[in-house]
């Protein structure tokens, strides 16, 4: 399995995203708890986020955001998924 660092850049509904988001956290755990999703959170300073997760490949990991619920109600101006080869650290 690879894993891949996806950032997250929000658009500008932030009263939508806060509707939303208890069901984005939700959907987040589930992936977490399954072991697919490794981290999440946040960027200081910035409206997006970074997640890492592990999957066969960018198309599945792809496919699976497309479920997330800040994807499905519109509040992603831009998502970015790279395959990321971390040398030093858990994940290595």
């Amino acid at each position: 399995m690879a894993i891949f660092a996806v950032n997250y850049h929000y658009n500008t509904d932030d009263a939508g995203l806060a509707e939303v988001r208890p069901m984005h956290r939700e959907w987040l755990g589930n992936h977490l708890a399954a072991g697919n999703l490794l981290a999440s959170g946040p960027l200081v300073g910035n409206p997006g986020a970074l997640l890492i997760w592990r999957a066969e490949s960018l198309e599945q990991l792809a496919e699976l955001l497309d479920l997330d619920p800040f994807d499905i109600g519109g509040y992603l101006e831009e998502r970015v998924i790279t395959e990321w080869n971390p040398l030093f650290g858990p994940w290595s």
